[in-house]
């Protein structure tokens, strides 16, 4: 006869419905008087000890262990229902599909605690051939806080997607500024369109689209106080934006920037066009006054830079705001000043990601090492 256990060691029994051997033992009792059993399960008695084990050595070392079904699909889904309160709908449909375009389908029958480093390097790699830098980081990021949520209440004992590090991937679509001879063509392509004011404001300004869409009359001051001490320019409140709760991008983003008579201009023709518009009302709107989307202004900007004579399919309105960075920059601006009127809390992005000429030459260096070394040989000679 087989040796009987001895009580506390558990029982090991076949799960019919499962299939599987299953191992269990009492751990402990709830305050209710509730067993608090821990289960280990394997195709053989060996394999379900085995698993047993290795569930009572976490128990003991104090790591909750989650359900063993609980796989990759389950955390980012978790993820996506709970992980994402405050952001706006269109980041929110944007993340979704990203995710189940890349992650889902590729790691979400993976169970989660058996997910391994090389698991996530492998599929990144795969993932390098097609997809651009700018998404690898994001799915990497998107997939590596669903598992770090799931981490939080106990579903996985590590986060082992945040060892892994993202390689380079393809090339994406680079942004590009306008010359100053492409500019000058599009601001007056733009004089009589009818969505020539946004294009004239974006370019001088270099206000966000997002700002720009939520601007209303007033917070448009087109007259100044040419008469105060010292003068108020014409100017406009970027205090707003289109995001979720009406907020900037950031809190250095809200600000108020002092527009150019070319904005006066155009402003106040796009102003008389509406019969004197109520203050509360937006500056740039859609026909029947409602808030204007990214397609809105993608057509009206398009159709504009067709008329100057620019690649329409090739151009994106966010570009007028890199256009506003290099022209700046190449009248001799100083990169922090440029920040400022970005509203970048510091020069960095500025720098990286807007500046696409870097002008005028900086010549203060040659200049005072021709002075500190100068001597006949590099002397011009007289004539």
């Amino acid at each position: 006869m087989p040796k009987q256990r001895e009580r506390g060691e558990g029982a090991l029994y076949w799960d019919e419905q499962r299939q599987r051997f299953t191992a269990e033992v009492t751990v402990g009792y709830t305050p209710a008087g509730k067993r608090i059993v821990r289960k280990g399960r394997g195709k053989t008695k060996t394999e379900a000890r085995a698993k047993l084990k290795e569930v009572l050595r976490d128990y003991e070392d104090g790591l909750a262990v989650g359900p063993l079904n609980f796989t990759v699909k389950d955390a980012v889904k978790d993820w996506l229902a709970y992980g994402l309160n405050g952001r706006a709908t269109s980041t929110v449909t944007q993340i979704t599909q990203l995710c189940e375009r890349h992650v889902i389908p590729d790691l979400g029958a993976r169970k989660l605690r058996d997910l391994s480093a090389s698991d996530v390097d492998r599929w990144l790699a795969a993932k390098a051939k097609i997809l651009s830098t700018r998404s690898l980081q994001s799915i990497h990021n998107f997939l590596n806080r669903a598992v770090k949520r799931a981490m939080a209440r106990d579903n996985v004992k590590r986060n082992v997607v945040a060892l892994c590090s993202v390689p380079k991937g393809q090339p994406g679509r680079p942004s590009k500024s306008l010359t100053f001879a492409q500019a000058e063509a599009l601001l007056n392509a733009a004089q009589n369109a009818p969505l020539g004011a946004y294009v004239v404001v974006s370019l001088l300004t270099g206000v966000r689209t997002e700002e720009l869409r939520a601007l209303t009359w007033a917070h448009v001051d087109l007259d100044g106080q040419a008469d105060a001490d010292p003068p108020v320019p014409p100017s406009i409140q970027v205090w707003r934006s289109v995001r979720e709760g009406g907020d900037t991008k950031t809190k250095k983003s809200r600000r108020t920037l002092a527009i150019s008579a070319r904005c006066v201009v155009a402003l106040r023709k796009h102003r008389d066009k509406k019969n004197e518009p109520h203050p509360d009302d937006l500056v740039f709107c859609t026909s029947s006054g409602a808030e204007m989307d990214p397609a809105n202004v993608r057509r009206g900007f398009r159709s504009i830079a067709r008329r100057a004579g620019l690649d329409a399919e090739n151009w994106t309105p966010r570009e007028l705001r890199h256009s506003f960075v290099s022209l700046l920059s190449a009248s001799g601006m100083s990169i922090e000043a440029i920040a400022d009127l970005m509203g970048h809390a510091g020069t960095r992005v500025t720098e990286a990601v807007y500046r696409h000429q870097l002008r005028p030459v900086l010549l203060g260096g040659a200049v005072a090492m021709d002075e500190i070394f100068a001597d006949d040989q590099t002397a011009p000679t007289a004539g």
